[in-house]
């Protein structure tokens, strides 16, 4: 073991299994000294994403530990670590999984050329994705920006098979130095609401392997209908797992064309999922703007709210609008870190239709409350429901709310489960939402329920009004 070590450095692929850079330091020969910087990135985190990422991390030192290997921690510019860590162990070369949202790609750009200038074998390795944004393009060339087309030219795409994981990671003869998870305080800006999130979380890649089991056994025949059912539980709940790289899309995959081979005939709607979550990442890769600024650009002209501290906003964040559906997403979400894909479309077409508030206040929130937080999924899911984004909702699609509750959860076995004011007897889950606010918002269980702030009518039509005066 005299040869140089490969530094491996985890970021969102915090797992061992079907891992392609880690794999390959693995069966190269050298030492490896796996590593999990929080870096300039992590710092822009939200709340309770980076409250979840440290779970993560720490479920992965575990992992490792079993494996005669451990997890540096170090904290600081991740070229400035990843400097002062060649130089103090020899390493010779720097393994790391690659990412495609606008700052992970420029950080990753720079960093790469920086290294290799300096002598050292940077290499980056796929994992995060089925389908490299570059090796997928239309007939005529360039990328989709229509989600079905790309669906239809994926779906027949050969697939490599999921790695082992390895048997054991070889370890140098001396270890760095490494920082305590601890002491980083990942849970802090949690405030007292930490403990009770945790409840809600599914940490780790036994975790997300399990998960995907049961949902591959007993809910995806039923996939196509329960999953637009926001009181059941009809969903695979792997987005939280995905967003961490707990377990691998490719896994995924392969467990939804079995189940579809199999007979599970809705297990086709899961693998579209999968490839919606694809989409998102070759827009963002192709058009960074997506994250930041309209998609379409003719949009820049609307004239959305951008003030987020007007009463309606506030309303809004602390689930009292008056709407029901609206309200109980925003709590759900605020208790388990995620939220039913239905309630997603209900209160984003709220904010930004009904309450005429630019999507980037709603997009921003979410950022901060969702351990399932994901810069390309976040902000593609967000312009979808504004209109302003690729394959968009029509700008006339403006959801019901209330009609939409009555379609979707009939028996309000969900907006019980989350709301305590118009019901008696609330659940435990719904008063669990008054011990995680902040202290400031004033709320309790005992409070009058509101009268809608924006009847859903009169909400729709000034929308309307604004776009067809728009000329959209």
């Amino acid at each position: 073991m005299s040869k140089a070590p490969i530094i491996m450095w985890f970021r969102r692929d915090l797992r061992l299994g079907d891992h392609p850079a880690l794999t390959a330091a693995c069966e190269s020969g050298h030492p490896v000294i796996p590593v999990f910087i929080h870096d300039e990135i992590v710092e822009t985190h939200g709340a309770a994403p980076r409250f979840r990422l440290g779970l993560s991390v720490e479920n992965l030192a575990a992992s490792l530990k079993e494996k005669g290997s451990r997890l540096i921690l170090r904290r600081g510019k991740a070229l400035d670590v990843l400097r002062d860590m060649i130089e103090k162990t020899g390493a010779g070369a720097v393994y790391w999984s690659r990412l495609y949202d606008p700052d992970n790609k420029a950080r990753d750009t720079d960093l790469k050329a920086t290294l290799k200038e300096d002598g050292v074998d940077a290499q980056s390795f796929a994992g995060h994705v089925l389908f490299e944004p570059w090796t997928v393009e239309t007939k005529t060339g360039g990328f989709y920006k229509v989600f079905t087309p790309m669906w239809k030219a994926v779906r027949g795409n050969e697939v490599p098979r999921d790695l082992p994981a390895p048997g054991s990671v070889p370890a140098p003869e001396t270890w760095p130095v490494s920082d305590s998870l601890d002491d980083w305080h990942m849970a802090a800006p949690m405030d007292r609401g930490a403990e009770i999130l945790r409840g809600h979380c599914v940490v780790g890649e036994s975790a997300a392997s399990n998960r995907l089991g049961a949902f591959i056994a007993h809910r995806v025949a039923g996939y196509q209908k329960n999953r637009d059912l926001p009181g059941v539980d009809g969903t695979s709940g792997l987005s939280e797992n995905l967003t961490y790289g707990e377990i691998s899309p490719r896994r995924c995959w392969h467990a939804g064309w079995r189940a579809l081979n199999d007979g599970k005939a809705d297990a086709e709607v899961f693998l579209k999922e999968l490839v919606w979550r694809e989409f998102a990442y070759h827009l963002a890769f192709h058009t960074p703007r997506i994250v930041s600024d309209n998609w379409k650009e003719d949009w820049d002209s609307f004239p959305w709210n951008t003030d987020e501290r007007i009463a309606e906003v506030k309303a809004w964040k602390r689930g009292r609008t008056g709407i029901q559906f609206v309200d109980a997403a925003m709590r759900e979400m605020y208790v388990t870190g995620v939220m039913h894909n239905r309630g997603r479309m209900i209160v984003a077409s709220y904010l930004t239709k009904h309450l005429m508030c630019h999507w980037k206040i709603g997009m921003d929130w979410f950022a901060d409350c969702l351990i399932d937080w994901d810069p390309c999924s976040n902000a593609m899911g967000w312009q979808w429901s504004a209109g302003s984004g690729p394959d968009a909702t029509p700008y006339f699609r403006v959801f019901n709310p209330v009609t939409q509750l009555d379609k979707f959860d009939k028996d309000r076995a969900y907006v019980k489960r989350w709301l305590a004011e118009p019901y008696s007897g609330p659940s435990d889950t719904a008063r669990s939402y008054f011990d995680m606010i902040p202290r400031h918002w004033a709320m309790s269980t005992g409070d009058d329920y509101p009268e809608p702030i924006v009847a859903v009518d009169e909400g729709r039509k000034r929308a309307l009004d604004a776009y067809e005066n728009r000329g959209f």
